[in-house]
């Protein structure tokens, strides 16, 4: 499967300037407009090779380690693509931890404009794209490895809407955190700053899924 990467989100929390932190319940949605702060093998007949771990979705083999502190993920966008007016982005999310951690879930969003001002922004978590409606699980990432979510949303305007305001960033907040990163990403949802948002995902795994291009 070609990995084609967009990106934004899931739930997102109201308060100061962070976002709130994300369960991995499906198909619900909030509305913000403020983000909140809180989150060798070897033989005796080769030399010995050293591999480095795949990222990993596993349920049975996380209980022991920790959810990967915000202040070492590194967020990007990855791909976008769009038809039909709808549009899809995939966020990737890069570990510079030194220690194998766990995401898990959906992430909040804020999008915030090219001057820093906080953007209506209404997430829901998996809705009916293809791309977004997978279930959550955790994904295993070994330093320097790369854990993916999906964004939809529409770029039509309706009611009264003549246009739908465009992002500078967006505020992403870790599945399970109370602390963002931010992300530069142009994104311009009609509906009120209306986003989908699917559960944190691998390169490899179960839940691996399509990714903007």
């Amino acid at each position: 499967m070609n990995v084609r990467v967009i990106g934004v989100v899931a739930c997102v929390a109201i308060g100061g300037l962070a976002l709130g932190a994300c369960s991995s319940s499906p198909s619900s949605s909030s509305t913000t407009t403020t983000a909140a702060s809180s989150s060798t093998t070897g033989s005796s007949t080769s030399a010995p090779t050293t591999t480095k771990p795949a990222a990993t979705t596993t349920s049975t083999t996380t209980a022991a380690l920790a959810r990967c502190p915000t202040p070492s993920l590194v967020g990007t966008v990855a791909g976008s693509s769009g038809a039909a007016g709808t549009i899809e982005t995939t966020i990737a999310l890069r570990s510079t931890s030194t220690t194998t951690c766990v995401l898990g879930g959906y992430p909040g969003l804020q999008l915030v404009s090219a001057t820093g001002t906080n953007l209506p922004t209404v997430v829901t978590r998996m809705g009916n794209y293809s791309f977004t409606a997978m279930a959550p699980t955790t994904v295993t990432l070994a330093p320097g490895q790369t854990a993916y979510f999906n964004i939809g949303y529409s770029d039509v305007p309706v009611g009264s809407e003549t246009s739908c305001p465009t992002s500078g960033s967006m505020l992403v907040t870790p599945p399970n955190a109370f602390d963002h990163l931010t992300v530069s990403a142009t994104l311009a949802p009609c509906g009120g700053g209306s986003l989908t948002v699917s559960p944190v995902f691998s390169a490899t795994g179960a839940n691996t899924q399509s990714t903007a291009g």
